[in-house]
């Protein structure tokens, strides 16, 4: 059972999630989460010792979120490249589609806005982008071995080349929220992937 503690606390990162996802962190001040959660300034700074420290606490959440999202179904698959194209699709459709925060994607968001303004928090999110790219990059190793691959394939080239397609999916969707254009990318994606096998 939950504490009031850990109950506020999880109300304070639930709401500064969205709020930093469709403000953006540098637009979000401490008074609209204050406002937000109904917390004095005493209250949110019994949990938290910064707006930083939240955004820390936000970041790992997000990532829970879109690990839940983007990850559902695939560790069953056998097949290491069928594992990627559901992955890409749980990213488009799952994850983007379902408009899981308010503001779209909020490392996309995140990383656009902080660039140039705190290389902390920057390679902070970096470091995730990079994580997901090993992940994949693993994944092309286990179908070469399985002997699935074309030879003399750049793994990492292929990794970053994904997750920047999916990026860039993302940055148009959140503009326009038009859902053929997650359909089109996963498209592109699935036949990019079915390349690469003998």
């Amino acid at each position: 059972m939950s504490t009031k503690g850990e109950l506020t606390r999880r109300n304070i990162i639930e709401k500064a999630l969205q709020l930093f996802s469709v403000k953006g962190y540098y637009n979000t001040s401490v008074s609209d989460i204050l406002q937000a959660t109904g917390l004095t300034k005493g209250g949110l700074y019994c949990h938290f010792r910064s707006k930083e420290e939240v955004w820390r606490a936000v970041y790992n959440d997000a990532v829970e979120a879109w690990r839940s999202e983007v990850f559902t179904d695939v560790r069953a698959i056998a097949d290491p490249l069928e594992r990627i194209e559901k992955t890409i699709q749980n990213v488009l459709l799952d994850y983007l589609g379902k408009e899981i925060f308010d503001g779209g994607c909020f490392f996309v968001n995140m990383l656009v806005e902080l660039s140039g303004q705190s290389d902390t928090m920057c390679r902070h999110i970096l470091k995730g982008f990079v994580r997901f790219s090993k992940r994949l990059q693993a994944w092309l190793a286990e179908a070469e071995a399985a002997g699935l691959l074309k030879p003399d394939l750049d793994y990492r080239a292929i990794a970053d080349f994904i997750i920047i397609t999916l990026n860039g999916a993302a940055t148009v969707y959140m503009s326009t929220r038009e859902g053929n254009i997650l359909n089109q990318a996963n498209h592109q994606l699935r036949f990019y992937i079915r390349q690469l096998r003998k």
